[in-house]
């Protein structure tokens, strides 16, 4: 090789470097937003009436709520049933009881959704980062392609240049054997 080849080949793998350069940095700009999002994700302010009803929806849907309601209740009926008929504040069939149980429902229903929606915005927002994630992931795969494109690309055209200088050793190698055998002759 002459210091014209070696030069090319400097060159050649030069080019080539720029090129994985090139395709880490706009790998690099591409992220840049995703990872902003993940890192930094916005933070939820929260109204006062959302901090109640979340409250209530934690408290509401515990099994510490259950029982405790569950014993109140049995303790409304005992001493309801118990005590002398003038002092009973709801005698059976409990209509203060059910009144009281109608209005909690009422009153609770509403509030537990209002958590639930809260919920679902929650979720929503975790899919989108689920959604950023496996773009970053896709953005990265599709980037590892690309550099092994071009490396693969870079090898052909070596390849090819070689055999090229191989025929032309093998050409310059036949043309002195035929000029050696036509000087023999």
């Amino acid at each position: 090789m002459d210091s014209e080849e070696i030069k090319k080949l400097i060159l050649n793998e030069q080019e080539q470097l720029q090129k994985l350069h090139h395709i880490v940095e706009q790998t690099i700009k591409e992220e840049q937003l995703i990872v902003n999002n993940l890192q930094n994700p916005p933070k939820e302010i929260l109204s006062r009436g959302q901090e109640i009803s979340d409250k209530v929806a934690r408290f509401g849907g515990s099994w510490k709520f259950i029982i405790s309601f569950a014993v109140l209740l049995s303790i409304w009926i005992i001493v309801n049933a118990i005590i002398p008929e003038e002092y009973r504040f709801d005698p059976y069939p409990f209509i203060l009881m059910n009144l009281v149980l109608s209005c909690i429902a009422a009153l609770q229903a509403p509030i537990i959704m209002m958590s639930q929606n809260r919920q679902e915005e929650k979720d929503r927002m975790r899919s989108e980062n689920d959604y950023l994630v496996n773009l970053k992931a896709e953005i990265e795969i599709r980037s590892l392609h690309q550099k092994i494109d071009l490396l693969l690309e870079d090898q052909i055209k070596t390849l090819f240049e070689t055999q090229a200088k191989q025929f032309m050793l093998l050409e310059e190698i036949n043309n002195r054997l035929n000029e050696h055998l036509t000087k023999n002759k």
